[in-house]
């Protein structure tokens, strides 16, 4: 039972901020490199964050950069991604995903479910 759950999403204005969770079952996240995802309506999926488990140095998109923080609770087995300075752009459902390696490159092994954000006055 290998599972990734993201819960946070919601809506929000522009301007303002949204934590997102992932909580991992079955393996242990310090192990594994994290993706974070993102796919608005008619776009492509495209990559918001990674952090890789060789040294824990997270690289994010342009888009998103100054404006969103991957960080992580060993404790709880769970991934988080700050989004502050939300902007309706952002709007999509996002996604956690895990790989066995240390690179931020696909394929990831395991993805969430996703989880809605939207951003709208």
């Amino acid at each position: 039972q290998l599972q990734l759950v993201e819960s946070g999403g919601g809506l929000v204005q522009p301007g303002g901020s949204l934590r997102l969770s992932c909580a991992a079952s079955g393996f242990t996240l310090d192990y594994y490199t994290i993706g974070w995802f993102r796919q608005a309506p008619g776009k492509e999926r495209e990559g918001v964050s990674c952090t890789s488990s060789s040294d824990g140095t997270t690289y994010y998109a342009d888009s998103v950069k100054g404006r969103f923080t991957a960080s992580r609770d060993n404790a709880k087995n769970t991934v988080y991604l700050q989004m502050n300075s939300l902007k309706p752009e952002d709007t999509a459902v996002y996604y956690c995903a895990a790989r066995r390696d240390y690179y931020c490159r696909p394929p990831y092994e395991y993805w969430g479910q996703g989880t809605q954000v939207t951003v709208s006055s």
